[in-house]
């Protein structure tokens, strides 16, 4: 139960990061901004959107690492119930040898040869 919270803060986690980071502007929108281009309209304010995108960015980011280690805690849990299950070693494993491909084709049995005592003897005609 816990793991499946974990995966889905997870996902959401790295969905809000790939978002944030295409809606932040690159460092060339600033040049722009700074000479009054724009800077009224902002939502944010005159500063711009920056500082709360790349602090919510920050936040979201430590989020993701927190919830990769917590996978990963699971998946160590996970490995170590397996090791306990009593499974035999793999490489102490014998494989089975596979019997040739030419065991599989049937043979066909020779016919016996025609002997003189085989052959059935004509009924004597009297």
């Amino acid at each position: 139960m816990l793991e499946t919270v974990v995966v889905v803060l997870h996902l959401l986690g790295a969905l809000g990061v790939v978002a944030l980071v295409l809606l932040q502007q690159g460092k060339g929108a600033d040049a722009g901004a700074s000479f009054g281009a724009g800077a009224s309209n902002t939502v944010f304010g005159s500063q711009g959107s920056s500082t709360f995108l790349s602090k919510f960015t920050a936040i979201l980011a430590a989020g993701f690492f927190i919830t990769s280690l917590g996978l990963g805690y699971f998946a160590k849990e996970k490995a170590h119930e397996l090791t306990q299950v009593g499974l035999p070693n793999p490489a102490v494993l014998e494989v089975p040898k596979q019997k040739p491909a030419s065991d599989d084709v049937p043979v066909l049995q020779e016919p016996k040869s025609a002997s003189p005592t085989d052959v059935p003897k004509a009924p004597e005609q009297k």
